[in-house]
């Protein structure tokens, strides 16, 4: 069973591993970085990484990872 702590450790690998996708599939060409799934892949792998930072108090990658999200949320509903 997951507590608290094993979840968002899971989390947080679940956004590390959305983010390598996300870099790994646009550089290798299999994905363009105007489509919404490597946005979303961004937005979500950031949220992930951005949760398990503040949870362990490590506020400079909480921070990038906000970041990371506020642009992938613009990608999304840019025209």
């Amino acid at each position: 069973m997951l507590n608290q702590n094993n979840l968002l450790e899971v989390i947080g690998w679940l956004g590390t591993i959305m983010i390598l996708a996300a870099y790994a599939l646009s550089s290798l060409s299999y994905i363009d970085i105007k489509t919404k799934s490597y946005q979303y892949l961004n937005l979500f792998g950031a949220l992930g990484l951005a949760i398990i930072s503040f949870y362990k108090g490590v506020y400079q990658p909480a921070v990038l990872n906000l970041i990371w999200a506020i642009i992938a949320l613009i990608g999304l509903f840019k025209k």
